[in-house]
C-alpha cells in the first residue's frame, strides 16, 4: 500500500515522498529490485529518521536540473461554438526569456470546449521572473475552427498568480500576445518590448478596422458591406446572433401570416383596423395611446416623453416664418398674450427645418410626401403642453396656411397627424441613425484604431461599444439600404434619405450631443414634467461619476493627459477620419485637462 503524503519542491526538482507502510505490504529482497528500476532513490537531503528508501521519485516525473513549472488555467467562451477542436499552443514571456510551446491537450480529455476553464502544466528552462504576456498559437487541425478564449490565468513558481484577460477570437493560423490585466498607459510601458507590442498590435488592427465613407455629408463608417466582412472580436457572438434571426424570422412569419389572413377582410378605415395585426402586442401603454392620441394634451407631451424628446425648444421670439399673431392664439392662452407667456418662459416650438425639400420617396408607384412643420405650444398652468398653431412648411404664404385647434376637428387632427409623420421621419434617420448610431460607430472604430486593449480608456469603452460594427453594418443593408425596410415602407426613404442624413448630420455639435449642454442651448431646464430630461441627467450623472472615479485613478493630473500619445490619436483620429465630412462639429481637437478628458468619454458612453 502506498500512500502520497507530500510533494514539494527543493532547488527546483520535484519530488514525491511515498511511506510504505510495512505492516500491510512489506518489501522483500526479491521486490525491491523490480520497483527500484521504475523508483530513483534520493538518499541526499532526508529529514533525520527516516530510511532512504522510504522517499523515492518517480522517473516519470523527472525534471532536468533547472526546470520550472508554471500552471496556465485556460478558460474558453461560454457561447455556442467557442470552443475549438483546432490544436492551440501557449508559450509565456518574462523578462528572463520564453517557456517552451506548450500544446494544450490532455490525453483521454476533450480540450477547450465551451465554457471549459482547464489547468495546463507549462514548462521552462528557466525561471522567466515577471510574466510579460502570453502568446497563444492557433493551427487548423482538419477543418478551420475558431477558438475564443476568455482569460487566462498563470501561477507561477513562487506561489503568485497573473490573470490574463483575452476576450477575443483566434482565427485561422493566428497568435495572440495577450498582456497581463491592470491598464497600462503609453509611458507606463518603458521597455522596448512593451512599446513594439502596443504599436504591432495597433498596425494589425488599423488593417482590420478601415474607415469609409458611407454617404458624403454624414460621419464615416466601417469599411464592410455586410456582417461577414467584420472579424468575428466585434461580430455577434453566436447566442446573439441566433436571438437575433429568430426574433426576425419569428415576426416575419407571424406578419406573413396576418397578412393571409387579412387579405380577405375589408380595407382598413379607421385605427381600431390596426388592431388586426396585434395579435400579441398587449401592452397598457398602448392600449393608452390608442385611447388617447387625438387629445392636444397627449400631443403636446410626446414631444417631452414620446420617441423624439429632442427637438422642442423654449421659444424666445416668433420667427417670421411662422408668422402667429395674439389674434389668431390669444384664446388659448388664458387671456395672457404670446409676449407676456414668452416671457415667462411658456412658449416652446418645434421645427422640423432639416426636412425642407427632402424628396418623397414612391413606394408601390404611389409618391409619398414629407412635410417639413412648424408647431408652438404653450405649457399651461396645469404643466399641461397644448399645441396652439401649426405651420406645414417653411415658407409663409397664402398656400400654407396657419392650423389652429379652432379649425375644423378632422382639419386640426391632419395637421397634427402630418406633425406626428414628420416627427417619426426626422427621429428614425437623424437622431436614431445619425446622432445615435453612426456617432457612436466613429469612437468604435477609433477606439479599435489608436488604442490598444491595455490602455485604460480602451478598458473602459470597450463594454459600450458591443456588438456596434454588427449592428450598424446590418442597419446599413437591411434598414436603410436600397432594398431595406425604409426605403420600403417610409416617406423620406429612397432618394430623400441622403438628404436627410446629410443635414441633420450637419446640424450636430459637440455641445449638442453633451446633454447638460444641449438641454441648456434648448432652454428646457424648467419645462416641467419632461421626464426624459429629468432622467436623461440622472444618468449623465452617473456615468460622469463612474468615469471620473475610473479615469482618475490613471489620470491624476493635466500634464499625463497632455502626454498621453495614444489618447491624443484617438481623438484625432475621431475629428480628421470619422468627422471628417461634419467641419461643423466642433469637437476638441486634443485633450489638455482631466476635466476635458472626463466630459468627452461621458458624452461618448452615453451616446
Amino acid at each position: 500500500h502506498l500512500q502520497f503524503l507530500l510533494k514539494q519542491r527543493l532547488w527546483g526538482v520535484s519530488f514525491v515522498t511515498l511511506a510504505l507502510a510495512r505492516s500491510r505490504f512489506p518489501i522483500c529482497a526479491v521486490c525491491w529490485p523490480s520497483l527500484s528500476k521504475h523508483l530513483s532513490v534520493t538518499g541526499s537531503r532526508l529529514p533525520a529518521g527516516i530510511p532512504a528508501w522510504e522517499r523515492v521519485r518517480t522517473r516519470s516525473n523527472v525534471q532536468p536540473a533547472g526546470m520550472v513549472t508554471y500552471r496556465v488555467t485556460v478558460a474558453t467562451g461560454t457561447s455556442d461554438y467557442a470552443g475549438t477542436n483546432n490544436r492551440i499552443y501557449v508559450t509565456l514571456v518574462g523578462e528572463r526569456g520564453a517557456s517552451k510551446k506548450t500544446l494544450l491537450d490532455k490525453w483521454l480529455l476533450n480540450d477547450l470546449e465551451s465554457g471549459s476553464v482547464q489547468e495546463y502544466d507549462v514548462e521552462s528552462e528557466r525561471d522567466l521572473g515577471h510574466v510579460w504576456w502570453v502568446q497563444l498559437d492557433k493551427e487548423k487541425f482538419l477543418v478551420e475552427d475558431n477558438w475564443f478564449c476568455r482569460y487566462l490565468k498563470v501561477e507561477t513558481p513562487s506561489g503568485s498568480s497573473l490573470v490574463f484577460p483575452c476576450y477575443r477570437w483566434l482565427c485561422k493560423n493566428e497568435a495572440v500576445c495577450v498582456r497581463e490585466g491592470p491598464a497600462k498607459r503609453p509611458y507606463d510601458d518603458t521597455l522596448p518590448a512593451f512599446q513594439s507590442h502596443r504599436q504591432k498590435e495597433l498596425q494589425e488592427r488599423q488593417k482590420l478596422y478601415r474607415w469609409k465613407v458611407w454617404k458624403h455629408g454624414v460621419s464615416k463608417c466601417i469599411d464592410a458591406e455586410s456582417q461577414d466582412d467584420l472579424h468575428p472580436d466585434v461580430k455577434f457572438d453566436n447566442d446573439k446572433r441566433s436571438d437575433y434571426e429568430n426574433s426576425l424570422h419569428l415576426a416575419l412569419g407571424e406578419l406573413f401570416l396576418k397578412k393571409f389572413v387579412n387579405m380577405f377582410g375589408n380595407s382598413w378605415d379607421s385605427l381600431e383596423s390596426f388592431q388586426k395585426i396585434f395579435w400579441r402586442v398587449k401592452s397598457q401603454i398602448g392600449i393608452y395611446v390608442v385611447k388617447h392620441w387625438k387629445e392636444d394634451w397627449f400631443f403636446g407631451y410626446q414631444f417631452k416623453n414620446g420617441c423624439n424628446p429632442c427637438l422642442i425648444e423654449r421659444c424666445g421670439a416668433i420667427p417670421k416664418k411662422f408668422p402667429v399673431t395674439d389674434a389668431m392664439v390669444g384664446r388659448f392662452l388664458g387671456g395672457s398674450s404670446l409676449d407676456r407667456e414668452i416671457k415667462k418662459g411658456n412658449i416652446y416650438m418645434v421645427d422640423y427645418q432639416i426636412l425642407d425639400g427632402a424628396v418623397g420617396n414612391v413606394i408601390k408607384g404611389k409618391q409619398q410626401y414629407v412635410a417639413a412643420p412648424m408647431c408652438l405650444l404653450f405649457q399651461d398652468p396645469q404643466n399641461k403642453l397644448m399645441p396652439i398653431a401649426i405651420q406645414l412648411r417653411q415658407v409663409p404664404g397664402p398656400d400654407n396656411p396657419i392650423f389652429l385647434p379652432t379649425d375644423a376637428e378632422n382639419v386640426w387632427l391632419l395637421a397634427k397627424m402630418w406633425v406626428r409623420s414628420s416627427d417619426f421621419q426626422l427621429h428614425q434617420i437623424g437622431f436614431h441613425l445619425c446622432a445615435t448610431h453612426m456617432i457612436g460607430e466613429v469612437f468604435c472604430i477609433a477606439t479599435l484604431r489608436q488604442l490598444p486593449a491595455i490602455h485604460p480608456v480602451f478598458k473602459l469603452l470597450t463594454p459600450h461599444t458591443r456588438y456596434t460594427l454588427e449592428l450598424n453594418t446590418r442597419g446599413r443593408t437591411e434598414l436603410v439600404g436600397e432594398s431595406g425596410v425604409i426605403a420600403r415602407a417610409m416617406a423620406t426613404g429612397g432618394e430623400g434619405l441622403g438628404a436627410v442624413a446629410q443635414r441633420a448630420s450637419q446640424s450636430f455639435t459637440y455641445k449638442s450631443l453633451c446633454l447638460p449642454d444641449n438641454l441648456q442651448a434648448r432652454g428646457v431646464l424648467d419645462l416641467k414634467e419632461y421626464f426624459y430630461k429629468d432622467d436623461g441627467l440622472l444618468i449623465w450623472s452617473a456615468i460622469s461619476r463612474y468615469v471620473e472615479r475610473i479615469m482618475g485613478l490613471y489620470y491624476k493630473s493635466d500634464r499625463e493627459v497632455l502626454e498621453d500619445l495614444e489618447l491624443q490619436a484617438w481623438l484625432k483620429d475621431v475629428n480628421q477620419e470619422g468627422f471628417a465630412e461634419l467641419p461643423r462639429i466642433d469637437m476638441p481637437t486634443s485633450f489638455h485637462s482631466r476635466e476635458q478628458l472626463f466630459k468627452f468619454l461621458t458624452m461618448v458612453i452615453f451616446t
